[in-house]
């Protein structure tokens, strides 16, 4: 069937009305209602109703017109609303469908055999329906998954919205805080007035941390994240509360297996030969040959002292002093830094002082740059930068070196990892617990073009 359009329909009405008033006009003025009245007139007369026929007068415009309206009006009422009722009734559908999609429900679809614009309209509408019933089903599948895999984790989740009440809080939360009762509804400081304090401590801040408290008998370590974010245009918080107890265990274990086989190895090279020099001596002893017993002595101290510093650098690194920050102007501190370690500044100072403990910076900065010419790149290119970001000051140190594997990234921040045969794996591991005493902490990253940046944030001023 050949497609007829709307604006076709409407062209085709308005133009049936025009040909309709035409006719009637042409039939009121020249045929047949004149000559109808006339033979009406003539009969009346024959029957004796007249006295004399009539002449026939055409009737005057006006007249016309009078009763072209009279006989048009309730033709136009009629047509128009065959015309217009059928739009109605798909427009009224239309309404009830969108008032449908307004309250959620996307099951409703409207019929039709109109091949026109209308028809076009109702067709998109079903096929948005449909579109939406589909969407509708895979979001909530995926919410279900959602919930499922979050009710589920062992991290305790708990949610709050910008009054402090609890708004959602899945299995492990409920059993951490209210004894597997809900939580929500309930206000966030209520459900911690019971709790331990260390616990209550760390949820009044609005930063990460790290706490142990004592739970049913026994220690339990807890990492506490906790993120700020606008829900449906309302502010809310979101607390993860992951137990840590197992995992640092197992960390502390193999730290400890580190610890042990690093020492056994430094023990082993310094001892074994103590113990041949001690044996050479007692046979040089015995044969009389006094004259090398000085250069076997010497070589004996030599390997005590090494063992010596050895354990002395161990113990430095647990005795870690509490950093005396002060503001420290940047240019003096390099200027002493560049007398223990050969760089280049890149880029110019910033103004402001920094604010920090030069000693123990000094010392973190002494060992980067040792690493980073060490790295085996080329020594003119060993840089250092200072740069201020916001509330952060970054001393980044740069090297072009070989760079590292995303393993050794991974790792390279733990006490005792070294990928050096004599290496003791503390220099990193020491300037992580440096700049976090300080407040901040040190960021490792491969550079474009080759070579490794290390990055130490500090706090550009006093917490």
């Amino acid at each position: 069937m050949k497609r007829v359009s709307l604006e076709g329909r409407m062209m085709l009405v308005v133009a049936g009305s025009a040909i309709a008033g035409a006719l009637v006009f042409a039939g009121v003025t020249a045929w047949p209602f004149p000559q109808i009245l006339a033979w009406m007139r003539a009969d009346l007369a024959a029957r004796g109703h007249l006295r004399a026929p009539m002449a026939l007068e055409p009737f005057d415009a006006g007249t016309a017109l009078v009763i072209c309206l009279l006989v048009l009006l309730p033709l136009s009422a009629w047509m128009a609303h065959v015309l217009v009722e059928p739009m109605r009734r798909i427009l009224r559908a239309l309404e009830s469908a969108v008032a449908s999609y307004r309250d959620g429900d996307y099951s409703m679809s409207i019929g039709t055999k109109r091949d026109d614009e209308l028809g076009d309209l109702i067709r998109m509408h079903n096929q948005l329906g449909t579109i939406l019933r589909e969407q509708r089903q895979h979001l909530a599948q995926r919410e279900l998954l959602l919930d499922t895999v979050v009710q589920n984790t062992p991290v305790a989740l708990v949610l709050t919205d910008a009054s402090n009440k609890v708004t959602y809080a899945n299995i492990a939360a409920r059993h951490l805080f209210n004894e597997g009762r809900t939580l929500v509804g309930l206000g966030f400081e209520a459900v911690m007035a019971t709790m331990p304090d260390t616990l209550r401590a760390a949820a009044a801040t609005d930063e990460d941390a790290l706490f142990t408290v004592e739970l049913e008998g026994s220690e339990e370590t807890f990492h506490l994240s906790q993120r700020g974010f606008r829900l449906q245009g309302r502010p809310h918080r979101l607390r993860l509360y992951r137990r840590m107890t197992r995992e640092l265990s197992r960390q502390e274990v193999q730290t400890w297996k580190r610890v042990i086989r690093v020492i056994s190895h430094e023990l082993n090279n310094s001892l074994a030969p103590i113990t041949s020099l001690s044996h050479s001596g007692i046979e040089l002893v015995r044969r009389g040959d006094l004259e090398r017993l000085p250069g076997v002595f010497a070589s004996i101290g030599d390997r005590a002292r090494h063992l010596h510093g050895f354990i002395a650098g161990y113990a430095s690194f647990a005795k870690l002093p509490a950093p005396q920050s002060r503001a420290v102007p940047w240019a003096p501190f390099l200027q002493a830094l560049a007398l223990h370690a050969r760089f280049r500044l890149d880029g110019a100072l910033p103004e402001q002082p920094g604010w920090f403990d030069p000693s123990q910076i000094e010392q973190v900065l002494i060992n980067l740059i040792k690493n980073a010419h060490e790295a085996g790149g080329d020594p003119a290119a060993v840089t250092v930068a200072v740069r201020v970001s916001g509330r952060d000051t970054l001393v980044m140190v740069d090297d072009r070196g070989p760079g590292m594997s995303d393993t050794v990234l991974a790792q390279a921040l733990l006490p005792f990892y070294s990928t050096k045969r004599s290496g003791t794996g503390l220099g990193l591991a020491l300037a992580r617990e440096i700049s976090e005493a300080h407040g901040g902490r040190v960021a490792l990253g491969n550079r474009d073009g080759g070579g490794l940046r290390v990055t130490l944030v500090l706090p550009a001023g006093p917490a």
